[in-house]
């Protein structure tokens, strides 16, 4: 009796290949926290970064069903969740001296990236319903800014500029709050993407000077 193949749920075609990508990363980069290898954790959560980055634009080479823009609307936020807000959550609970401190703000950094995140998702449908192309502005900060911010840190902290052993706590604080602020960010064009790409080289540096990524 022949039987029918069924193929697994989900899309798997070349649009979300970085968003994948980049959530594998963004695991890779958790078990590199929890492992305690800093320098890779922070490198990963920027290869992160960079997946996200790019995600959008190869997606928007392809026609799509209105449900394949619903499901990379999803697993794109689902993806940031675990990358950019677990990952560097992890990170600065296991890189702080007081745990129960550090993990009382991991938690709520975490809840405000869900929360933007989710709120993210109901903006961008009902967008997407109304209107065709990209969105020009984006309501509070990106989740991924955390991408250039944590690693920043780290390299400060890490040649001494910055002394506090809290420094990767007290980072995620304002990230926080700037995920659930009620204002309008412009979203970078190709000009404020080639500067974020030209700082996030420049961190990628600061990495290999500190002795190696590993």
């Amino acid at each position: 009796m022949k039987k029918n193949f069924k193929c697994p749920i989900g899309y798997y075609d070349y649009t979300v290949i970085l968003t994948y990508a980049g959530m594998i990363f963004a695991c890779t980069g958790i078990f590199a926290a929890i492992g305690e290898n800093a320098k890779l954790s922070v490198f990963l959560l920027m290869l992160a970064g960079f997946c996200d980055m790019f995600d959008g634009a190869v997606a928007s080479t392809k026609k799509r069903t209105n449900d394949e823009k619903r499901f990379g609307i999803q697993i794109d936020s689902l993806a940031d969740l675990i990358g950019f807000g677990v990952l560097p959550g992890v990170f600065a609970y296991m890189f702080s001296p007081d745990k129960l401190i550090s993990g009382c703000i991991a938690t709520l950094y975490i809840l405000a990236a869900l929360i933007r995140l989710a709120y993210f998702n109901v903006l961008e449908e009902n967008r997407q319903h109304n209107e065709t192309g990209s969105r020009k502005s984006y309501l509070g900060v990106p989740v991924t800014t955390i991408a250039l911010v944590l690693p920043i840190v780290y390299i400060l902290y890490t040649f001494g500029i910055i002394s506090t052993p809290f420094a990767y706590s007290l980072a995620l604080i304002p990230m926080a709050c700037g995920f659930l602020a009620p204002f309008e960010i412009a979203k970078p064009r190709i000009a404020g993407k080639i500067a974020i790409m030209v700082l996030g080289a420049a961190e990628a540096v600061g990495l290999f000077i500190l002795r190696g990524i590993i």
